[in-house]
């Protein structure tokens, strides 16, 4: 381990980067998780979300570019054109049979895969992620013309976009790795699991047609990448160019904005809730 002790920074990781606020402490997918949502709200937070979903792409590709090794860049490669559309193939899962009976949820076994790599996959425009996305979006009214652009985020929504490019792409490879070990760990923590329990309320009670493909299938993958980061990371530690200090700072510096777009989302909620409070005081609400 040329001297080096990995189980020591693996408490240093785990101390700096697992208990940070976004990962811990979550205030907007808290309240998320209750189900307690205006069709209006649910709007504001699918349109934010689809602009970072959209803006990934330019992340991912970055990262791409920037790989120091070809097996990082084909690693990444896995990462952009399954978010393109390019199905995992993997020959040891059966060929795709009847879809579930909710597909709509767990996911068309013809356009989804957890498992295998798009090496020999086959690309479907459907299995493009923003594509499930806006297909979400329709069952609230919002349109293509409504959702992913730069234009339609907030304030931090763009700020964790482009923290995004500049950290995930980055072409240090200590500052890349250090903010995809954040981003995975951060996605498997369980965020996507407070967003499902709150649109499965939804859907039981103002939209039926919801479908939730999009963040089911998220949630099943997850799991899978934190054991990838983990993996990698044990991998490039004995790396004569791997520096300690730089990577748990990039993974700090990420999550930082991921906490942004959060806590942006959920002032936006404060901030409608308390013009909703004022007008219904104003006498206007009733008329």
């Amino acid at each position: 381990m040329n001297g080096k002790h990995f189980e020591t920074f693996k408490a240093s990781v785990e101390r700096e980067l697992m208990h940070h606020p976004v990962v811990v402490d979550n205030a907007y997918t808290a309240w998320f998780a209750q189900g307690h949502l205006s069709l209006d709200q649910l709007r504001h937070f699918t349109v934010q979300f689809s602009v970072f979903s959209n803006q990934f792409l330019l992340a991912a590709l970055n990262r791409v570019i920037n790989a120091d090794t070809l097996e990082a860049a084909r690693e990444s490669k896995e990462i952009l054109l399954n978010e393109l559309g390019v199905i995992y193939a993997d020959p040891e899962r059966p060929s795709a049979g009847a879809p579930p009976a909710d597909a709509e949820r767990e996911g068309d076994p013809a356009l989804v895969s957890t498992t295998g790599t798009v090496d020999g996959g086959r690309f479907r425009f459907r299995a493009a992620h923003f594509e499930w996305l806006l297909r979400f979006g329709a069952a609230l009214g919002l349109g293509f013309a409504d959702m992913g652009r730069r234009r339609h985020g907030d304030a931090g929504t763009l700020f964790f976009c482009d923290e995004l490019f500049r950290l995930y792409g980055s072409g240090d490879c200590n500052e890349a790795m250090g903010a995809s070990f954040a981003v995975e760990n951060w996605a498997a923590a369980g965020f996507w699991k407070e967003l499902i329990q709150g649109l499965e309320r939804v859907r039981a009670e103002q939209v039926p047609a919801l479908p939730l493909a999009f963040f089911t299938w998220h949630d099943k993958l997850e799991d899978n990448h934190r054991d990838h980061v983990w993996h990698e990371l044990r991998r490039c530690y004995d790396s004569p160019s791997f520096d300690e200090a730089a990577f748990l700072a990039a993974g700090a510096t990420m999550l930082d904005a991921v906490r942004t777009f959060w806590v942006g989302l959920y002032e936006a909620r404060q901030q409608a809730m308390g013009s909703a409070r004022r007008y219904a005081s104003s006498g206007r609400g009733m008329r």
